[in-house]
């Protein structure tokens, strides 16, 4: 057999054993009793701005419906804010790394001034465990809140995911630039749905 012939089959076979094994890790299930829930920004950091809405405020709206679905459901939390203050990247990942048994789920709004048509929700991601979760979540963004587009973003730099030791993810829950999505999160029913969504990405990825 040629070099190029066993490079051939070489990388064949490591994409059958991925073929084979991916799908238990992308959709695996945690064990968890805490989920840490992150409202992006606050104080003097408002995020971004777009049509009058503030990101800040609506990121910790939505983390506070979150919050009262999952206590509904007999999960503990933990909130890295729940006021308009001003938090630390490498605090909310350090808070969230003292507690034990948790996932770690951030909520922000995105925004892009240069494509104003680019719409959606994104789930963002470090790690395997982190994919997992992400999946969850857009399964259920697919089924309840109709933004448009929705894509799962893997992000090596973002210090709350990258820190966090637990597994983690970012929602960006749909684009203030666009008109559309903009007025969509303006309103209190979508952000409830927005919520839902979470809990039941959240509930799905955990082990019962």
């Amino acid at each position: 057999m040629t070099d190029a012939c066993s490079h051939r089959l070489f990388f064949a076979l490591v994409a059958l054993a991925m073929a084979f094994t991916a799908p238990a890790s992308l959709h695996a299930q945690f064990r968890f009793s805490t989920v840490v829930i992150d409202a992006g920004h606050g104080g003097k950091d408002p995020g971004t701005i777009w049509y009058h809405r503030v990101e800040k405020h609506l990121a910790l709206d939505v983390a506070k419906r979150v919050e009262t679905g999952l206590r509904a459901k007999g999960i503990k939390t933990v909130m890295t804010r729940r006021t308009d203050t001003f938090v630390e990247l490498d605090q909310r990942a350090r808070l969230a790394n003292k507690v034990p048994s948790s996932i770690f789920v951030s909520i922000h709004f995105n925004a892009d001034g240069r494509d104003f048509g680019k719409n959606g929700a994104e789930m963002h991601y470090y790690g395997p465990k982190g994919l997992a979760i992400a999946r969850r979540l857009d399964m259920a963004f697919d089924r309840s809140v109709k933004l448009g587009c929705r894509k799962l973003v893997q992000r090596k730099r973002l210090v709350v995911l990258r820190d966090t030791k637990a597994p983690a993810v970012l929602v960006e829950c749909g684009y203030l630039t666009n008109r559309t999505n903009s007025w969509l999160c303006s309103l209190t029913s979508h952000r409830q749905a927005i919520a839902n969504a979470i809990v039941a990405g959240i509930l799905a990825s955990r082990v019962r």
